[in-house]
């Protein structure tokens, strides 16, 4: 049983493609990365800037997550990844547990895919929850108006 991952297929094009067809290329990198082969050095990848921190921003959230789940095993998870994330305080307890199964579990999934963005959008959606406690939009009942207000073409 191997337990390195199988090595990425990348649509290759040669450094020559680069320079007669640029506008072909740069439009095939923006849907994928591509390696670019060249005679006189090792291979090349082209991606977008987009992609490429994104797969930075993972590599950060990867980071922090291997050094949670890690580190003083006392803690409960939540409250270790309370530790890069303190934002994650203002949530309630129950949210708290729930974030740290779901970002695990998301992460998982999202690394095995080789598909960060579903990883970045669990954490921002997390985040923006966060926020939205720290503003004053927690889970309180909205004001009704009294009498309501008819529209009459919606």
């Amino acid at each position: 049983m191997t337990l390195l991952a199988p090595v990425r297929r990348r649509r290759s094009v040669q450094s020559s493609d680069l320079s007669r067809h640029a506008k072909d290329v740069f439009a095939a990198a923006e849907q994928e990365p591509l390696e670019v082969t060249r005679r006189d050095g090792a291979p090349l990848v082209l991606t977008t800037k987009e992609r490429s921190d994104d797969d930075e921003a993972v590599l950060d959230i990867a980071a922090q997550l291997i050094a949670a789940v890690t580190v003083n095993e006392s803690l409960p998870l939540h409250d270790r990844l309370a530790i890069p994330y303190p934002w994650l305080k203002l949530l309630s307890r129950a949210d708290q547990q729930r974030f740290a199964t779901e970002i695990v579990e998301v992460a998982r999934g999202s690394f095995s895919l080789r598909q960060p963005r579903k990883l970045l959008l669990e954490m921002q959606a997390w985040r923006n929850s966060a926020e939205a406690i720290a503003a004053g939009w927690d889970t309180s009942e909205p004001t009704l108006l009294d009498p309501p207000v008819v529209a009459e073409k919606p």
